[in-house]
């Protein structure tokens, strides 16, 4: 397909208003982990162009940063990024403040205002939090503000860690009902093969998942100083072109190419239709904190029939959670099924296991019979 071809294909990004973009560490800092105000100036030039200067232009943006950590780096004396997460969270504590001041003055330049957004995935699966999470999200783009969305570095503990931000875009673009990704990074797009041999080329569309099965994502190129590499961000596209969102998936220095339309890097189309928002969160973004293990009919009433999970359809227990966590559901073999959010504490299931809901309000009262997950609060697992 030609270049001018490849470019007429991707009218998704010239009809999108609502955009997400989301920028990498290593177009951010310098090597030795401090921000590098004219990278950062150059990414801002780009998206207040894109929407308009400070009047309410051509697009909403909301910018997916990360940065917070390596640019805490060199203020703490670190040479490097460290392993342990107290360090981590101790240089995202610094960073984090360094970032948005960072921002706030270039948007400055343009009139446009920033406001932050620390976000955690247990803030994402639990409904209150998700949706003042949504609202906002909705009320800063409202009032003409660009939100700078990051991971919560400071406070997420290992467990509740999105672990990169790459799929933390792909699930912001879809809690804010975006109409496209962008993905930059120092990467250019996605190879068929390692970029720096030879005979190697740019993959320009990817229409469905088939069309990377022979593609070998880990050896075709990978991030610099962050944590997300090309098998992070093909993860992401993939979450979000599942959604209904496109994708582009570019370098940093691409920018302007990649929010005009232009054949640069690598186009996702939109492969799916849009879910409800906490779901895909609750697939993606949680950490199961526990199990349920299902009998046979239990595992075919939620996922064949799509119901709610009740005490009745309960064979085992497993972990130690409370009501709202997220958990797994397993058949009998141990193979996770589906993921919820349960209604009870792991310590009060065993009482209930195998027992009807009638039985159970009549000896431990109405507020036992409810359904342990609900089927609103509930996604299947490769369906």
């Amino acid at each position: 397909m030609s270049a001018a071809r490849r470019a007429a294909s991707r009218q998704g990004v010239v009809d999108a208003r609502r955009i997400v973009v989301k920028v990498g560490s290593s177009s951010l800092t310098t090597a030795a982990g401090g921000l590098d105000a004219d990278r950062v100036d150059a990414l801002v030039d780009v998206l207040a162009k894109s929407r308009g200067g400070g009047g309410g232009g051509e697009h909403e943006v909301v910018l997916v940063s990360s940065g917070a950590i390596a640019a805490g780096l060199a203020p703490l004396g670190l040479r490097r990024r460290p392993k342990d997460l107290a360090r981590q969270q101790a240089a995202a504590s610094v960073g984090q403040g360094l970032l948005v001041a960072r921002y706030t003055a270039s948007f400055a330049r343009y009139g446009v205002r920033v406001g932050q957004v620390l976000l955690t995935s247990d803030d994402m699966s639990r409904r209150a939090h998700h949706r003042n999470a949504s609202r906002t999200l909705d009320k800063l783009l409202a009032m003409g503000a660009l939100p700078v969305v990051n991971e919560n570095d400071t406070v997420a503990t290992d467990e509740i860690r999105f672990g990169d931000n790459d799929r933390l875009a792909a699930l912001v673009a879809h809690l804010v009902r975006a109409d496209l990704l962008v993905l930059l990074s120092d990467v250019d797009g996605v190879y068929d093969g390692d970029p720096s041999r030879p005979g190697t080329s740019r993959i320009a569309e990817v229409r469905t998942p088939a069309d990377l099965a022979h593609v070998d994502i880990g050896s075709t190129g990978k991030a610099g100083v962050g944590t997300g590499g090309m098998v992070t961000k093909v993860e992401a596209a993939r979450i979000a072109a599942a959604a209904g969102i496109p994708v582009v998936l570019t370098s940093a220095v691409h920018a302007t190419d990649a929010l005009a339309g232009r054949d640069t890097g690598t186009y996702f189309h939109a492969t799916g239709r849009r879910s409800a928002d906490r779901l895909l969160w609750l697939q993606h973004a949680s950490t199961p904190r526990g199990a349920l293990v299902l009998d046979d009919g239990a595992v075919r009433a939620v996922v064949e029939r799509r119901t709610s999970l009740l005490p009745a359809g309960i064979a085992a227990v497993e972990g130690d959670f409370t009501a709202g966590d997220p958990v797994e559901l397993r058949d009998g073999a141990g193979r996770a099924v589906a993921r919820g959010l349960v209604n009870f504490d792991a310590k009060e299931i065993p009482q209930l296991i195998g027992r009807s809901t009638h039985d159970l309000a009549r000896e431990l009262g109405p507020a036992y019979e409810r359904e342990v997950v609900h089927r609103d609060d509930l996604v299947l697992l490769n369906p």
